[in-house]
């Protein structure tokens, strides 16, 4: 028994209440199991019990066994003072308090505690997933809404803990996550760092010309500061120059990586994509904002590398002719991942419920991520239709489910019960 799993019993009550009676034989009513505390303090509080004729009003205290009372110092902690009910696994100790002892070994279920034990020590994808067939449909579904909500909220916590770093401004907060996005996994801290380098009042100056943006965005990447033998590179580095002197610019420290990565990942030609959708379009989270649907969305995003990059996957290195368009998949992972996030906490932070609604739209309208979680997931026979579900199931597993947190999923909660 642990004292997590015992504050889950009581808190469901989870156990036979027949003839219920504290350990000096008193018959016991619990009128209300109270409400759980997760502050400092008693595990339950503003419950009610009868004990004999008489009902008490306070706080409920848990242990695993009974002794655990003195151990914790709780005997001279005034926060336990108004204790009315002290429950236990096992009362192994007489301790002389004032308040009912309750003890519970006897009247919990073996076949939970064994439901539990299993689960914990399980090495399989997901602790339950002999057991996940027995969630309904509709239970099922109502909690991936769960878990996706949850998933956005988180998001918008950083999303807002950043936007109160940059003074309140929405779209520089966007042009950093856009930026990160961009710069997939292995360069997403390098690539928001470069955007935090360079605020759109820069930006803004150079935005009509879309070979200043180059300098910029490879400039501070610290892509320009070798030897260059092809004109187009040899210009960059000499635009970089003045850009960097006349706004005292200073190349970012994080390296930016091209192994283990795809050619059209690349930073090279990443920071130019980005280069190009700054110059094809205008004030973007505005626009974003008042976008109604995806389809809208993926038009703003229909952008392609300028003509060097058609030829060339870095500098000094020609290869085959192919146009370096951004593509529809990294389209609509930058709308999964950046736009639909900040949109959900621009909603939440200004308490307007069409945004956040209509992120859960667009997610309700991409198609679904795939990769070895959600895989695992289909493979249990979990719908992933969409990406509303793929990103509920990536909540469930890294949340959850790797860290067993069985007892806070409703999942656990519905197989321990049965």
């Amino acid at each position: 028994m642990t004292e997590r799993l015992f504050q889950f019993i009581w808190q469901f009550q989870y156990y036979n209440k027949g003839n219920l009676c504290t350990v000096m034989g008193e018959p016991l009513q619990i009128i209300y199991a109270g409400l759980l505390n997760t502050q400092q303090g008693p595990d339950f509080l503003n419950a009610q019990v009868k004990c004999g004729d008489t009902v008490l009003a306070g706080s409920i205290e848990l242990h695993v066994k009974a002794s655990d009372w003195k151990q914790h110092g709780h005997s001279h902690d005034k926060n336990y003072k108004n204790c009315i009910l002290h429950v236990v696994w096992e009362n192994d100790k007489e301790l002389g308090l004032k308040m009912p002892v309750l003890e519970l070994k006897h009247r919990i279920s073996h076949l939970l505690l064994a439901k539990y034990e299993t689960m914990m020590h399980s090495q399989a994808f997901i602790p339950c997933q002999e057991h996940i067939h027995k969630m309904s449909n509709i239970g099922f579904t109502a909690w991936k809404n769960r878990m996706l909500i949850e998933r956005l909220q988180q998001k918008a916590e950083d999303i807002i803990t950043q936007l109160q770093k940059n003074t309140q401004h929405w779209e520089e907060v966007f042009w950093q996550k856009l930026a990160r996005n961009f710069g997939v996994t292995l360069n997403s801290d390098a690539f928001e760092t470069i955007a935090a380098s360079l605020p759109l009042k820069i930006i803004g100056k150079h935005k009509n010309n879309v070979v200043q943006l180059e300098a910029l965005l490879l400039g501070q990447a610290g892509l320009l500061q070798n030897k260059f033998e092809e004109d187009y590179p040899i210009m960059l580095q000499k635009e970089y120059a003045f850009l960097q002197k006349k706004y005292r610019l200073v190349p970012i420290h994080y390296p930016v990586h091209f192994l283990r990565m795809r050619p059209a990942n690349f930073p090279t030609i990443r920071l130019a994509q980005l280069a190009a959708l700054i110059y094809n379009s205008n004030h973007l989270f505005s626009v974003v904002k008042e976008t109604e649907n995806v389809k809208e969305v993926l038009k703003l995003f229909d952008v392609t590398a300028n003509d060097y990059w058609h030829y060339h996957y870095t500098f000094n290195e020609a290869s085959a002719f192919k146009k370096k368009v951004l593509g529809k998949q990294m389209t609509e992972n930058i709308i999964l991942n950046t736009l639909i996030p900040v949109l959900y906490a621009y909603g939440w932070y200004h308490n307007n419920e069409s945004y956040k609604d209509k992120a859960l739209q667009w997610a309700a309208s991409l198609p679904p991520e795939k990769n070895h979680i959600t895989k695992g997931f289909e493979a249990l026979g979990i719908e992933n239709k969409t990406a509303y579900d793929s990103q509920a199931l990536l909540q469930l597993k890294n949340k959850y489910c790797s860290k067993k947190l069985c007892l806070q999923c409703a999942v656990g909660n519905k197989i321990l019960k049965e």
